[in-house]
């Protein structure tokens, strides 16, 4: 981490609580962000406001350590999606877990990475902006180490893209690109065809604003995926990257870049991957999966990869939304002040996890208890007969899906199994 990098994440250190981060103590109004969590504060007994959301230490660097124990023991090189948290902080932390970059989905997304010094940036999308092109051309002029990588997915966009590249007067160095290979009809982006994207190939090589450095997509968007359809587009993208080897397209290369990996079909990704012939140059393949850093406890729990090979390993959801019981109108129903402002629900509901009893501080299972829907502010809980929950107890919510779980909060606290909070996660949504 360079100097630079330090004194951005020491600006987050410095910055003030206030009334802008929800769920953090009143009385802490107008420390830093390093005062308050130098204080070692109990999320429980601190003078924390519900609803608050918590990251476990614990399983937040299990999660971490697992992924990279996986990407190295089947030789992938790892950019894990940044869009998942946006948190600086945590791209730190999987950079200094071995991660070759950070994968981001838009321009504004790369512009947070770089103010904190993220120096291998993978961009999944196509850029056609001339004011983000502008930007980027920019950062490749003014740092030699920076490394950014997007995708090209049709002869109209390399068009746009050097258009705007030629324009901008500062393009000191092309923009590494790679060829995005749909994954079918019906599917979201990239070229549909490996005609097509020789021709797209052809429309970078013609060129001198733009550098062709390999191939990639994303096999979550196969349709009906089952691992045999997931396995065939992918061996249509190694395929394509041999092609293109063949026919001299990555002639004068240091290396290529062959990526895919959502957080769904993984162990797909690094099965096939291994079976890629060595190229004329060395061979980057890179996976992308971001789900992982916090997992949850609904879709990506279901869906994990890890639940086809648990020899490899278990991904824990770190992820846990702590609301207060407000209200408890009959015995077969009550109210907690936590909803679609503060849980992710776009893929399932919250669950009920544990209980926090009000009086004595214990912590027990929310047995009979169920999420059954959410208002702006309320989540409404059936409560099945003999459930124990009174007002003033503090329900602990299971999450489903990561990335609509951080971009509710702007500063996380992360927990230790005591109670103790240990330091603050912020975000940039």
């Amino acid at each position: 981490m360079g100097v630079e990098s330090v004194e951005a994440l020491a600006r987050l250190a410095a910055e003030r609580v206030d009334h802008r981060f929800k769920g953090l103590p009143p009385d802490a109004d107008g420390l830093t962000v390093a005062e308050l969590a130098a204080q070692g504060r109990n999320l429980f007994t601190g003078g924390f406001t519900t609803p608050v959301l918590a990251l476990s230490a614990e399983r937040l660097e299990h999660n971490l350590a697992l992924m990279e124990t996986y990407a190295v023991r089947h030789g992938l090189s790892f950019a894990p999606h940044g869009k998942t948290s946006m948190a600086p902080q945590l791209f730190w932390r999987q950079v200094e877990r071995g991660a070759w970059g950070i994968t981001l989905a838009v321009p504004h997304q790369v512009r947070v990475a770089r103010e904190f010094g993220i120096e291998r940036i993978f961009l999944a999308n196509e850029v056609v902006d001339p004011a983000a092109l502008r930007w980027v051309a920019d950062e490749l002029a003014a740092d030699s180490a920076f490394r950014f990588v997007c995708y090209v997915d049709s002869v109209r966009g390399v068009e746009l893209m050097d258009a705007a590249l030629r324009e901008s007067g500062s393009a000191a160095r092309p923009v590494d690109v790679v060829v995005e290979l749909g994954a079918g009809e019906g599917a979201r982006t990239g070229v549909r065809t490996e005609a097509e994207c020789a021709a797209v190939a052809d429309a970078v090589a013609g060129v001198d604003t733009l550098r062709l450095v390999g191939v990639a997509g994303y096999e979550g968007e196969v349709p009906d995926a089952d691992p045999e359809r997931v396995r065939a587009w992918l061996r249509r993208l190694t395929a394509l990257a041999v092609d293109f080897d063949k026919a001299g397209r990555f002639a004068g290369l240091d290396e290529v870049i062959v990526s895919a990996g959502g957080s769904a079909w993984f162990d797909t990704v690094a099965e096939v991957f291994a079976e890629l012939p060595e190229l004329s140059v060395p061979v980057v393949k890179l996976l992308r999966s971001g789900a992982y850093v916090s997992h949850d406890a609904g879709h990506y729990r279901r869906i994990t990869p890890f639940n086809r090979v648990p020899e490899e390993g278990t991904l824990e959801p770190a992820f846990r939304l702590w609301a207060q019981v407000v209200s408890r109108p009959s015995p077969g129903q009550a109210f907690a002040n936590a909803g679609k402002r503060d849980a992710a629900y776009d893929l399932d509901l919250p669950v009920a996890e544990v209980v926090r009893d009000a009086g004595t501080g214990a912590v027990r299972d929310a047995s009979g208890i169920t999420v059954t829907g959410l208002s702006d502010q309320h989540a409404w809980l059936r409560t099945e007969e003999g459930a124990a929950v009174e007002v003033g107890d503090w329900v602990g919510l299971g999450l489903s899906h990561p990335c609509t779980s951080f971009d509710k909060w702007k500063l996380i606290p992360v927990v230790e199994g005591d109670g103790t909070v240990t330091e603050y996660v912020r975000t940039f949504f």
